[in-house]
């Protein structure tokens, strides 16, 4: 028990000149000083970035080899990195630790509740550089973008059309099938869009949007 405590006890000989922190092996300290220079020494092979820490780029090599080596034991889901894998388990727990202080409600994650609390501080930190519009998330903006790249990441695989958002691409293949999801309440009739839907739906309201500026 003794040693135990001795080896908790460890005097922390070697301090970092930058902030002050010391610690027990000069591994440690080499490896926190990465923090202050930006030092990464660690290169990945097969995409060029590099990390601070070995045991970082170890973690990211799963993102190209495809490993999942750890696996939830409820429903059998894999995932490539213990973290991943303790934020899953909340969804069999249903452990919500991270609470909004303004509505109360809880979340699995401590970035969802950050994005959350945007919508009661309408913050938007994520800017676009060509445009200065912003957004509440990097998703928001990642999106937004490809209205000046031009990007149109998904491609329908019957006709090769591409569009920039997932959502364009579901209603786009609607052409191609024989779904109508979107129905009238009043005549049953079917549509592939909403649009199409809002557009029939004059047709029982008698509503006439477009007035003629000349008569």
């Amino acid at each position: 028990m003794e040693d135990r405590m001795t080896g908790h006890n460890k005097e922390k000989h070697y301090e970092c000149d930058v902030c002050g922190k010391a610690w027990q092996k000069p591994s440690q300290l080499e490896i926190h000083r990465r923090g202050h220079t930006g030092e990464r020494p660690f290169d990945c092979f097969e995409c060029g970035k590099n990390f601070a820490r070995y045991e970082t780029l170890l973690r990211h090599n799963r993102v190209h080899s495809g490993e999942r080596p750890f696996a939830c034991h409820d429903c059998g889901k894999s995932f490539k990195s213990m973290h991943e894998l303790k934020m899953h388990k909340r969804v069999h727990t249903g452990e919500r630790p991270f609470t909004c202080s303004d509505c109360g409600k809880s979340f699995t994650r401590h970035e969802t509740l950050l994005r959350h609390n945007r919508g009661h501080s309408h913050e938007r930190p994520f800017t676009c550089s060509d445009c200065s519009k912003s957004f509440k998330t990097a998703n928001d903006l990642k999106i937004h973008r490809r209205v000046h790249t031009g990007e149109k990441p998904y491609d329908c695989s019957t006709c090769g059309k591409s569009f920039a958002q997932m959502p364009g691409l579901r209603q786009h293949l609607r052409v191609h099938s024989s779904e109508r999801p979107f129905t009238c309440s009043d005549c049953g009739k079917g549509f592939k869009s909403s649009t199409d839907l809002k557009v029939h739906r004059r047709l029982h309201t008698g509503e006439r949007p477009y007035t003629c500026s000349d008569c």
